[in-house]
């Protein structure tokens, strides 16, 4: 009970700026929640289904490997299962020289892309605003300091103390939100940037597949 009222004392010491910074902390976590949680199952099975497909691809058991990325979530298997889609379309009619399967993949990236970066400018907004929220509650707190001493006639430092609270108060609130959230941003980038080499390995692994079922002469149906 202490904390909640020295948590709720902060707050009201700190004016109305700590409104915008409550909504921007509370916007703030629940993007970071949905960002892990998404990019948790993107990156969940990669390498192994990267793998399992390369093993069915050499087989030339493409309606398995097809198979295997439609019972995968995230972006890789995305790209996977675009891929060997227009590669079983093509196979099914003539040879392919692969720029149509290039082209089904590239489409599927930039929509999985998008998905992945989707939250990233909201985190870094708010990592952005958060600190000059505070640094404008800073300004509005040394006003008023000013204004109670222009009133009183003398400098005396009760007057001043409400004005000096309301900055500093509101200039933490803004640095403690803005910290977690840029930490947060930079660590989703990161994962996103591991995503999409991952990608692009899926697109590869496609790309091999045509020159290896072309070589064979067909695939094998799924059994």
């Amino acid at each position: 009970m202490s904390n909640q009222y020295e948590l709720m004392t902060l707050f009201k010491d700190g004016g109305f700026m700590m409104y915008p910074l409550v909504l921007c902390s509370l916007i703030a976590f629940g993007v970071i929640l949905a960002k892990a949680w998404t990019l948790s199952i993107a990156h969940r099975d990669s390498k192994r289904l990267l793998a399992e497909i390369e093993d069915l691809g050499v087989g030339g058991r493409l309606e398995d490997a097809i198979e295997t990325a439609e019972n995968t979530r995230g972006p890789v298997a995305a790209i996977l299962l675009s891929g060997l889609r227009r590669l079983r379309e093509r196979h099914a009619g003539a040879r392919s020289d692969g720029a149509d399967v290039q082209k089904a993949i590239a489409t599927t990236g930039v929509i999985e892309l998008d998905f992945l970066e989707r939250g990233l400018p909201v985190l870094g907004t708010i990592a952005n605003v958060a600190p000059m929220l505070g640094f404008l509650g800073t300004v509005i707190g040394m006003i008023l300091a000013f204004q109670a001493i222009e009133i009183a006639g003398q400098v005396d430092p009760q007057l001043v103390a409400s004005g000096i609270k309301v900055a500093l108060i509101t200039t933490a609130a803004g640095l403690t939100i803005a910290i977690p959230v840029n930490i947060a941003y930079n660590f989703f980038v990161t994962r996103i940037d591991r995503l999409i080499l991952d990608m692009e390995e899926g697109a590869q692994e496609v790309l091999g597949l045509i020159w290896s079922l072309e070589d064979r002469g067909g695939y094998e149906a799924a059994s």
